[in-house]
């Protein structure tokens, strides 16, 4: 039996390799000679490097600025002329100092900053994932990074998108050259607008630490960076643009100034790990991420890779921390069942803490599911 395993994170307790490595244990508990293959997959976020390098890519490292402007080491994947990127590597949550949230001040120059060093390693498609973002400053510290003047009374603006609202002028002649002759890809599933009620700062912003105050104040600079940016020649007007609001509206500027064109994260990532060829022929597939619900059910990692088993007829099955959907919708969804680790420990801070060995007993409960099926038919 050959069983092919594309799973994203649990996110704060198993990697998508982790999932992978315990499911496996846990079917071959029960069915030894099981095949048990794994695609490393993400939705465009966190572990789309991971997922790229585990395809062949070549792991890089550069220095940049953090979140809060302090330097850290972060990595980036290439191959040949082609770049990933993951902004939550430079610029998100969890590269955080101390992991102390700063809503207003921290910015997004980490990401201009790998742009830069995919630029200088000769690349000229750059895929940029987005999410986990610790920022809500429009793309305005990418921008710094690669070129664009940012002024307030005089000098340099201040990092991070409430400091915005003191722009009074916005230069992009100093835009790195080298974009105009690449692709950059923004790898999102996100739809959101940069402003208003659906927008980066209201949407987005209160995870990232932000009060009702501060919402306010991230929204007045927001709409003034954008008023003043799209007056520049150039630039598309993209504050209302699908997928401006992403990352706290790095997905803007990348659409209004890099020309980035927006692609569902699981369709890059099915493109760089050519998951169609590697579950071909394969008798059943496992995806799964930490929370199985209607989000996931928008577009995100498992209905990738259900969409890419239906088409090749081959059935999958889910795995989740937790599922919060019908068992309707599971189907409807295309999966032949669905495995939650709250069905085997229901206390969530317990499911997150013991998630790998609670994988490998879901992966004998799946598997010993498998057999009797076989059985029976």
């Amino acid at each position: 039996m050959r069983v092919v395993i594309a799973s994203d994170k649990f996110k704060g307790s198993a990697t998508g390799a982790e999932v992978a490595a315990s499911l496996g244990d846990g079917i071959r508990s029960v069915i030894p000679d099981a095949l048990i293959e794994t695609v490393p997959v993400a939705d465009g976020g966190e572990g789309t490097v991971e997922a790229a390098i585990a395809s062949g890519f070549e792991a890089v490292t550069a220095r940049v600025a953090g979140p809060t402007g302090a330097p850290l080491e972060a990595r980036f994947a290439v191959r040949g002329a082609e770049a990933i990127i993951e902004m939550a590597a430079a610029s998100g949550l969890d590269v955080l100092p101390r992991g102390e949230k700063a809503a207003l001040t921290a910015t997004s120059h980490g990401t201009g900053d790998l742009i830069s060093a995919a630029l200088d390693r000769g690349c000229t498609t750059i895929v940029l994932g987005v999410g986990g973002s610790a920022c809500t400053d429009g793309g305005a510290g990418m921008l710094q990074a690669l070129g664009v003047s940012l002024r307030a009374a005089g000098r340099p603006v201040r990092a991070g998108g409430a400091a915005l609202a003191e722009l009074a002028d916005v230069d992009v002649s100093g835009l790195d050259p080298r974009l105009a002759d690449a692709t950059i890809v923004l790898a999102s599933d996100v739809d959101n607008p940069l402003l208003g009620d659906r927008g980066a700062a209201v949407v987005f912003a209160p995870q990232k630490g932000a009060s009702a105050d501060d919402v306010a104040a991230l929204e007045a600079g927001l709409r003034r960076f954008s008023e003043l940016l799209e007056k520049q020649p150039g630039v598309r007007p993209s504050a209302t643009a699908p997928g401006a609001g992403a990352a706290g509206g790095v997905g803007y500027a990348a659409l209004a100034v890099l020309g980035a064109r927006r692609e569902p994260g699981i369709d890059v990532i099915q493109r760089l790990t050519g998951l169609a060829d590697r579950i071909s022929g394969a008798d059943l597939v496992i995806t799964g991420e930490g929370s199985l619900d209607e989000q996931s059910l928008g577009g995100k990692t498992p209905m990738g890779v259900a969409a890419a088993a239906r088409a090749a007829g081959i059935p999958v099955i889910a795995v989740c921390g937790r599922s919060a959907i019908t068992e309707e919708q599971a189907t409807d969804a295309g999966f032949r069942r669905v495995y939650a680790l709250s069905e085997i420990e229901p206390d969530p801070a317990a499911s997150m803490a013991n998630a790998v060995s609670l994988l490998v007993d879901l992966g004998g409960r799946l598997a010993l599911d498998l057999v009797l099926d076989r059985a029976s038919n």
